[in-house]
């Protein structure tokens, strides 16, 4: 949160309430008189209201809180047009609204009224505009492959759920990475025991042996699958039966999404290659390409920040404590900042963990040291390290370093 220093006597505080097709506008003069009006989302409505501001000759402060990504748009044109432009925070506009009308009844005109309240006592957020700030192209990066993922996932939990577990359940244990790509193409030419078992044992190692992907003990493994589908307890369907023509579908489709998200992976880590900061993210243990494109996607530049505390509260990696009178609550994560980050640095934290010889491990093994097999104490350890690495993320951007290893000191008693 930041407060506004607008001089009121000479301001115009302007509220827009967001949504898909029109905006609620109220507009309050420094006279207290006020005006409403309601824009299409439209570039006509948007001109009609930018002229309005700008003939009052006043400082003009414009609130909007956001909604999906439809304030994006009315948002832009209004940072071009030269007013100053803040966010309103969801969470604030809701408590503020129970606390101002003693009601959770929701409508737009009230919404307009709760966002001119926060802007007039300056509880307001800086409005970023990724556009303007050349971050808009890796956050479309990040989503299309966030998005391409999940749809794999969910592709992958049909298989193992549905098709797998009715009619051959026993390959479950063949599937162990989400980037078994030749898992899909396999199964796809032998994709029940009823067509693996028309062939001999031998003729079958023959078909299947550039489709088994890179394995050690390539042959032991083929007559492993043979002999599991001879003792599958899956349903029997036939080979010309529209069940098989659905499992190939879906597998053709779960390999095309594998070959697709490692594309994005090389575009990814081509197109920001020549980015300094991404460059100074993949130094640290446990930030791969595809953790430091979504830092940088959900972050944006991080010198925006003036504190490495305000980076840690994005994140949501701040200590919050719930008390009241004599109840004293626990102090735990406030969990208010951006999931995506907290997920991102969570998982980095799990990978430096398990690589040698680096701050965060040593962290980590010191936080547990006293019961290694506490499963609790791991996930306070978990979550400490991930703390750790955004501070050290924002400081190696912030002072344009590299991270280099440095033990923290044994405490002793």
């Amino acid at each position: 949160m930041t407060k506004s220093n607008n001089n009121t006597e000479s301001t115009l505080w302007v509220a827009i309430d967001v949504s898909k097709h029109k905006h609620d506008i109220l507009i309050e003069y420094p006279n207290k008189t006020r005006k409403r009006m309601v824009i299409a989302n439209t570039k006509k409505d948007f001109e009609r209201l930018a002229s309005l501001l700008i003939s009052s000759e006043l400082n003009v402060s414009v609130a909007l809180e956001s909604t999906g990504y439809y304030h994006r748009a009315i948002g832009y044109f209004l940072i071009q047009q030269g007013f100053n432009l803040f966010l309103i925070s969801g969470i604030a506009t809701a408590r503020t609204r129970e606390c101002k009308f003693n009601s959770r009844d929701k409508n737009d005109k009230r919404d307009t009224e709760v966002i001119l309240y926060l802007l007039q006592q300056g509880t307001v957020q800086y409005y970023y505009e990724p556009l303007l700030h050349d971050y808009n192209e890796i956050q479309e990066l990040s989503r299309t492959y966030s998005r391409v993922s999940d749809r794999k996932t969910r592709l992958q939990h049909s298989v193992i759920n549905h098709f797998l577990a009715l009619y051959f359940p026993e390959a479950e244990k063949y599937f162990c990475s989400t980037r078994a790509e030749w898992f899909a193409e396999f199964f796809k030419i032998f994709p029940c025991p009823s067509i693996i078992v028309q062939y001999k044992e031998d003729e079958f190692i023959e078909k299947a042996w550039k489709l088994a992907g890179r394995k050690v003990d390539k042959e032991n493994w083929l007559r492993d699958v043979y002999n599991t589908a001879k003792n599958s307890v899956g349903l029997p369907i036939t080979l010309a039966s529209n069940t098989l023509t659905m499992f190939r579908y879906i597998l053709d489709e779960f390999a095309d999404l594998c070959k697709r998200r490692k594309q994005l992976e090389i575009d990814a880590d081509q197109y920001l290659l020549q980015n300094p900061d991404y460059c100074l993210l993949k130094t640290v243990p446990g930030i791969g390409p595809i953790i430091a494109l979504t830092i940088l996607a959900e972050a944006g530049d991080l010198r925006r920040f003036k504190h490495c505390k305000q980076f840690i509260k994005y994140c949501g990696f701040d200590l919050a404590t719930y008390q009241s009178g004599n109840s004293k609550g626990k102090t735990a994560l406030s969990k208010r900042g951006n999931s995506k980050l907290r997920q991102m640095f969570w998982m980095a934290a799990t990978i430096a963990t398990r690589m040698r010889e680096n701050s965060f491990r040593k962290k980590y093994q010191q936080y547990i040291k006293e019961d290694p097999d506490n499963a609790d104490l791991k996930r306070k350890a978990y979550v400490a390290v991930a703390a750790k690495m955004v501070r050290v993320v924002y400081s190696i951007i912030r002072y344009k370093t590299n991270y280099y290893c440095s033990y923290e000191p044994v405490v002793t008693q």
